[in-house]
This record gives structure tokens, sequence and C-alpha cells, in this order.
């Protein structure tokens, strides 16, 4: 029973985030002239141009994308990403039909930076959101996740950064404003809320990924280091891990002490450290901890 309701949970939380994404989209980003990163950037420049809707175009290129993925990737990853997509694009298709203007931020053409910042955040939220929970946006992300599969030596970054460079080079041209005498009116304007919004959402997308449970780990070389764990222990409440160790140089036998301690306490460990001769030490810093170190009875 946990197991299912565990299972049925990760599935409301992607449909949760493709619900998040579509409000994003319709409020923020389709009024304010600017095209965001990846495949639905070329979208909602479709959109612009032509009129067809980003919540079909999204039908379009991502159902065939997941049942590739069922196939070629992975089941469950496949099975997400279907309900992220197929969450988005109808609850799009549905804001579509509703009178949101009130709510709707349209800059005008003036402070644009504003709502890019704020879908640019959103969004990096709902990337977050997904590679936690093992789905996809759709697009680039199942393409990319296939040939990670495949060639994991590859660098994804750089096919992801160029991607989003031809969106940020096409914008140019596809939000140019006509002029009375039928030529066009260039503007690097696009170009740069594009820039913006992959930086930002990027940004916020990789903090959530990696969590938010930094720490600092210790490395620790001395012969004190009984005394020393010792009052790791009793002044932080943090125990250590002691490793036998042999000084290269001169041979001689000692102790490694590995300790992962809150941030707060970074100068607390050093002022113990500090007390004692014989002691070599250098950090780390550490994104998240995993495990369960608890004593259970």
């Amino acid at each position: 029973m946990s197991m299912a309701f565990t299972k049925i949970s990760k599935y409301g939380v992607v449909a949760f985030a493709a619900v998040l994404l579509a409000f994003n989209y319709k409020l923020f980003i389709i009024e304010n002239g600017f095209a965001p990163a990846g495949l639905n950037g070329i979208a909602t420049m479709i959109q612009y141009k032509t009129g067809f809707s980003i919540g079909y175009m999204s039908l379009v290129i991502n159902i065939p994308l997941c049942i590739f993925a069922f196939f070629c990737i992975n089941n469950s990853f496949a099975e997400r990403s279907l309900v992220f997509c197929l969450t988005y694009s109808f609850v799009y298709l549905w804001l579509q039909k509703l009178d949101l203007t009130n709510l709707q931020y349209n800059a005008n053409g003036h402070d644009t930076i504003y709502p890019v910042i704020l879908s640019s955040v959103v969004s990096g939220v709902v990337y977050g959101i997904c590679f936690r929970t093992n789905s996809s946006t759709g697009g680039t992300d199942i393409i990319s996740k296939y040939i990670s599969a495949k060639k994991p030596e590859l660098n994804f970054f750089k096919i992801t950064f160029a991607l989003n460079a031809v969106v940020a080079g096409v914008s140019f041209f596809v939000y140019a404003t006509p002029t009375e005498n039928g030529s066009y009116l260039y503007d690097y304007k696009p170009v740069c809320l594009c820039v913006l919004y992959c930086f930002i959402s990027t940004f916020v997308g990789n903090y959530i990924i990696k969590g938010t449970k930094t720490a600092c780990e210790f490395t620790i070389i001395t012969t004190h280091a009984e005394e020393i764990a010792k009052e790791i222990t009793a002044t932080l409440k943090h125990s250590a891990t002691k490793i036998s160790a042999v000084g290269s140089y001169t041979n001689d036998e000692k102790a490694m002490l590995i300790c992962i301690v809150n941030k707060h306490q970074i100068v607390e460990l050093k002022n113990i450290l500090k007390k004692y001769d014989n002691t070599f030490s250098f950090s780390e810093n550490v994104s998240e901890v995993y495990g369960n170190f608890k004593c259970i009875k």
C-alpha cells in the first residue's frame, strides 16, 4: 500500500509541475515577446508567427518521443514524462479559452526583464522537480536522456547550450517589428531575454537537483585521533570515520578522520583542530548527504 501511494504521489508531483509550467507560459511568457529555452522556445515562436498553439505542438512532438522513451530508455521515465506532457498540453489549451487578462503580466515592451525573471525561476523549479522524480518536460530532455544512456562520455551541456543559442538567434528575426514601408525593425532585446531566461532557469534547476542539504566534509590527518574524535562528538554532536594512514615522506603511521558537519559548525571544528599539534586538515563542500545514520532499536 505504501509503495503504491509513493508511486501515485510521484505522478501527482509531476502533474503539479506540468500545471505550474502551463500557467507560467500563459501568464508570464506568451505576452512578452521572447522565446524560452529548448523546443518550447521553438513552439512559442511558431505560435507567435502562425497562431498554432503550444499545447498542440507539445502533443505532436512529445507523444512520439515518450513512446520512443518507453521502449528505448526506461518505462517509468517515459510514463512520467508522458503524464507531464499531457497535463501541460491540456491545461495550456484550457487556459487559452479563459480570459486571464487581469492575471497576465504584460510588460507592453517596458521592463520585460521582470516577467523573464519570474518565468525563468518558475521554469527552473519545474525542471528541478522533473529531474528529481525521474521524469522530464519532454523535447530535448528525452533525447538527451537517451544519448546519455548510450554514450555517457558526451557533454550534453554543450548540446543544450547549442540548441538554446539557436533559439536565441532565431528569436532575433521572429520578433522583429514590421514598419510602414514593409521592412522590419530588428532588436536584440528578445535575444537578451532568451539568454537571461536560460541562465536563471538552469541555475534554479541545478540548485534544486543538487539539493539544499549542503554541508562541509573535513579530512583530518593527525596523531591525536581519539582526542579529536571525542571532542567532535561532545561539542558538535557528530561522529567521524577513522582510517589508518601512512605518510609517504616519513613513513610514520597516523590516523585519518573523515567528518561531515553543518556549515555553521565549520568555525567550531577549526577551533578544535587548533588545539592539537601534528594535525593537518582540509575541507570540501558537500552538496547533499544521503543515508539514515540514526540508531534504530
